[in-house]
């Protein structure tokens, strides 16, 4: 099977640990966020890596040269969504994504095997408590879901917290009929929008994934969620960064 991780950003916000390095490079508990990530699929059974890169790609690719690369070349000026579709040539069979700045466990990347669907989100069901301290980075940020039915029914960082389900982690899985849908909703918005606003992005270049799995749903395609309770960080701020170092330990 096949996991394609979006590592083409800086990290800004993480500076300095992201100065000479990419951001999936910053260590816990003794070990990239990377191989962290590695390690979830590879548990599952999921060798086939693709990397999509950009600031400091090189690196990721003289020290991964197992890795497919697939380059944005244009990461400055764009955003997550734009730079999953890098690797659109390579979605022509079912796979995962992820974000490349998160840690989470095997059992994320197996609950999305045991789900049903041809779309599926994991969801951490225990997010508030990751932002009990969390100044940085608040609870309207975050990538929160309302649920029905095993559905989500939104997607959004303007859910009220009381009402939200959980947090969407970034990490998902496409059928080979999800693949299709995601490339054609992103081509048809993409025509109507490049270089316009499309939902909260100021234009459709800088928009997230969340962007166009909100507008799938609203075009009633069927998105599942996969809940995990706990055992995920979002590494965005150093603030999260020493959070996560505190927190995050080896399971023997």
């Amino acid at each position: 099977m096949r996991a394609i991780i979006i590592g083409a950003g800086r990290g800004q916000r993480l500076m300095p640990t992201t100065k000479n390095a990419p951001k999936c490079y910053a260590e816990v508990a003794g070990r990239r966020i990377l191989d962290w990530i590695v390690e979830a699929f590879a548990e599952n059974g999921v060798d086939d890596i693709v990397f999509i890169g950009g600031y400091l790609m090189e690196k990721v690719q003289a020290e991964y040269p197992e890795f497919t690369f697939r380059p944005n070349e244009e990461w400055p000026d764009n955003n997550i969504l734009a730079s999953l579709m890098c690797a659109e040539d390579l979605m022509d069979r079912p796979f995962f994504t992820t974000y490349a700045d998160i840690l989470y466990r095997p059992d994320a990347v197996s609950s999305l095997i045991e789900c049903s669907g041809d779309i599926r989100c994991v969801v951490d069901t225990k997010w508030k408590e990751r932002y009990e301290h969390r100044t940085k980075h608040p609870m309207t940020d975050g990538e929160k879901v309302t649920v029905a039915d095993g559905h989500i029914t939104r997607v959004h960082r303007d859910i009220d917290p009381d009402l939200a389900h959980g947090e969407f982690t970034g990490v998902a899985w496409f059928s080979e009929e999800g693949g299709k849908l995601l490339r054609e909703h992103y081509h048809r918005c993409r025509q109507e929008f490049s270089g316009r606003a499309f939902r909260e992005a100021p234009i459709f270049e800088k928009a997230y994934l969340i962007h166009l799995l909100q507008e799938m749903i609203e075009h009633d395609v069927p998105v599942r969620h996969a809940d995990v309770p706990g055992e995920y960080w979002e590494i965005d701020t150093q603030q999260d960064y020493d959070m996560a170092r505190a927190d995050w330990s080896v399971r023997e």
